[in-house]
């Protein structure tokens, strides 16, 4: 069993909850906080600073005195303090030019720290990447420095969703999954988190995970480290620890979660409660490492986010649960007909009359008539009698020919193609500016065909000359067998279908690494390969848009892939 990191008690102490906010709520940096009472403001104003200085922070600084309505560059209106902390305070706000939520950091200019948090939110606004809040300006003006960034109200921070209880197995391992992939990804680009908490992690409404705060969360409270790829990876896997357990992994409390037993140490998860799923428990103590030792029984220790991102890709994949089944509330018969609903009513029984048999032919050309049918019988019977014969005598002449007719199997069908689900998407577009309307991807495979995902608008047909296309990029959640894939576009689209290889295990960052299979234009496409492909990433390539909106631009309403 390891012993408890020094790396992993570093990241807890920095990347627990706010001081000034942890009695209130516990209210993140950009969540939804509650209004915190003056007397708690001015009592805990004191232990803060006290705090400051024992972690090697700068003491609180003074923050801008702003209020509820004041604007930004005539733009953003500022509606709400969610966290007021060290010099700096966080806000809902609105920016009335795109009429949208958003959320606004903001501190002085002469903060000791606004050089860095600028720098780190210039940093974070490049990359692009879906997968992280996005960072829409930063910027320095009238003796203050705001970063305005997303505002997501759809989506429900981790920390709510551990009040509820554990996660179960499927979703701890697409928390652990998206999370470990988009760290990857942020670092091979230089950029870090370090302050990777529950409250940093948020899950939409398609299950799709985000994560908010990258670099800018630490730079705004100064923390640093020395090697930050192990720190994101310890924090990613205190993450996935407190998905499967509801317990924090170190013996401090935070979060709103009970940290560990004092004195016993690291646990591995399915030693802290039952059911745990035992792949995911071990991939939590592999990222949970202390200078190598690690509570695995086998396999080495993660210590980058590229690392736990591969080991994860390799345990089998956890599939949802089954739906549950309810039966049917028992039928009732009705008999509103009668005047009443939900019961029967006695009916008084009723003596039908006795059918009278019409009288016998009794007049002469009754009888003609039964004569007549008499005669035509005894005739037809002979007739009968006289075929029976003539055929039994020829079957014994008549010499056997032997059936040569192929036998026909009417039992063997073939077996219809079976539906593939699409486990998650996001936006291709590594031949431009890396991003392509990210927010209306779960449209394009919704069931619903009056929602569709939608490229930018371009001025030709061809992309205005800058590229050669963009797409989505789908993850079936593991390697299947698909045999075709049913486009419906709004306008006459041209795209091609582009797989993975079999064994990849991540998608392709360049279109040219994946393998063109079919192509065709249309606003209903259907595209099959020469023969049935496997692969776990599909790539849907818009190469010519139609006209839309008053210039060039895709509209993909519904995908469907069958196997």
């Amino acid at each position: 069993m390891a012993e408890r990191s020094t790396a992993a008690v570093d990241v807890a102490d920095n990347s627990g909850d706010d001081p000034l906010t942890a009695k209130a709520g516990k209210a993140a940096a950009d969540g939804v906080a509650e209004k915190q009472k003056a007397a708690e403001k001015t009592a805990e104003a004191t232990d803060n600073e006290a705090g400051d200085r024992q972690s090697g922070e700068q003491p609180s600084l003074a923050v801008p005195e702003l209020h509820s309505g004041h604007k930004l560059a005539r733009r953003y209106r500022l509606e709400e303090c969610v966290t007021r902390l060290d010099g700096f305070s966080s806000w809902r706000a609105v920016d009335e030019k795109l009429r949208r939520a958003v959320g606004v950091h903001l501190l002085p200019a002469d903060h000791p720290r606004a050089r860095s948090v600028l720098a780190a939110a210039r940093s974070a606004a490049l990359l692009g990447d879906p997968r992280f809040v996005q960072v829409l300006d930063a910027v320095e003006e009238n003796d203050l420095v705001y970063v305005v960034h997303e505002w997501l109200p759809d989506s429900v921070e981790l920390t709510a969703l551990l009040a509820l209880g554990p996660l179960d197995a499927h979703d701890a391992y697409q928390l652990v999954s998206q999370v470990s992939q988009a760290m990857a990804a942020a670092h091979r680009e230089g950029l870090s988190h370090l302050r990777l908490t529950p409250s940093a992690v948020l899950r939409s409404s398609t299950g799709q995970y985000r994560i908010r705060g990258l670099a800018v969360n630490a730079a705004l409270r100064g923390i640093t480290a020395e090697r930050p790829q192990r720190s994101d990876t310890e924090a990613i896997g205190a993450l996935l620890y407190a998905a499967l357990t509801q317990r924090w992994p170190y013996e401090s409390d935070a979060y709103g979660l009970s940290g560990l037993p004092k004195g016993v140490g690291l646990l591995p998860p399915d030693q802290v409660r039952a059911g745990v799923h035992r792949g995911l428990s071990e991939i939590a103590m592999r990222a949970l490492v202390n200078d190598g030792a690690t509570a695995s029984r086998q396999e080495p220790p993660c210590t980058t986010p590229d690392e736990l991102a591969r080991a994860v890709a390799a345990m089998p994949r956890v599939k949802p649960p089954e739906p549950e089944f309810t039966a049917p509330p028992e039928y009732q018969h009705t008999t509103y007909q009668q005047g009443s609903y939900g019961r029967q009513q006695p009916h008084p029984a009723v003596t039908q009359p006795a059918a009278v048999p019409p009288p016998p032919l009794q007049s002469r050309t009754g009888r003609a008539l039964k004569w007549t049918v008499s005669a035509l019988l005894i005739a037809a019977l002979g007739l009968g009698s006289w075929q029976i014969a003539d055929r039994l005598l020829g079957a014994k002449e008549a010499p056997k020919v032997p059936d040569t007719a192929p036998t026909v199997m009417s039992d063997e069908k073939p077996v219809p193609p079976k539906p593939v689900s699409i486990s998650s998407a996001h936006d291709f577009d590594p031949l431009g500016n890396g991003v392509e309307k990210p927010q209306a991807i779960p449209n394009a495979y919704d069931g619903d065909p009056s929602t569709f995902w939608h490229t930018d608008s371009y001025y030709t047909a061809h992309f205005g000359g800058l590229k050669k296309g963009v797409g989505l990029v789908l993850d079936l959640g593991r390697t299947q067998k698909i045999s075709s894939v049913d486009l419906s576009f709004l306008g006459r689209t041209s795209v091609e279908l582009r797989t993975a290889p079999a064994d990849a295990a991540s998608a392709p960052s360049m279109p040219g690494r994946f393998t063109t299979r079919a192509s065709g234009t249309g606003d209903n496409v259907t595209l099959k390969p020469t023969a049935p492909v496997t692969t776990r990433y599909v790539l849907i390539w818009l190469t010519e848009l139609p006209a839309n909106d008053g210039g060039f631009r895709g509209k993909l309403r519904e995908i469907k892939i069958l196997g």
